[in-house]
C-alpha cells in the first residue's frame, strides 16, 4: 500500500496522545532536509496517558511493514500507512503529520 516515507521530527502518536520518537534516521536518505526513518529503527514513546491498571502507558513501538520497493542501504523505510505495534500495549502508532512529497511502496 503507497503512503508518505516518515522523517525525523514528523508527528507519531500512540492511540493515547502519547508522542512517538524514531532513534537515529537513514544518513543517506533525507526528506525535506530530515532523515527518513529505517523499518527497524526503535521508536520511544513518551507521556501515554493509559493507566498501568488498563495494561499501559505505551513505552516502546516498531514498525513491521513499510517500503516494498525503496530501500535505504538494503533496508526498507517507514510509511504512513505502514503496520506499527506498541509495547507493551498492542495497539499500533498513528502518524498525524508526515512530509508529502515523497510517496512509496
Amino acid at each position: 500500500m503507497a503512503g508518505s516515507l516518515v522523517e525525523q521530527g514528523a508527528t507519531v502518536t500512540c492511540p493515547h496522545q502519547g508522542q512517538a520518537s524514531p532513534g537515529a534516521g537513514s544518513p543517506r536518505v533525507s526528506l525535506d532536509g530530515a532523515a527518513a526513518i529505517l523499518l527497524p529503527t526503535p521508536w520511544t514513546v513518551a507521556s501515554c496517558t493509559l493507566p498501568p491498571n488498563s495494561g499501559g502507558p505505551c513505552a516502546t513501538a516498531s514498525w513491521t511493514a513499510g517500503t516494498t520497493r525503496v530501500t535505504s542501504g538494503g533496508q526498507p523505510l517507514v510509511l504512513s500507512t505502514g503496520t506499527s505495534t506498541c509495547a507493551p500495549t498492542a495497539v499500533p502508532l498513528q502518524v498525524t503529520r508526515a512530509q508529502q512529497r515523497v510517496i512509496a511502496t
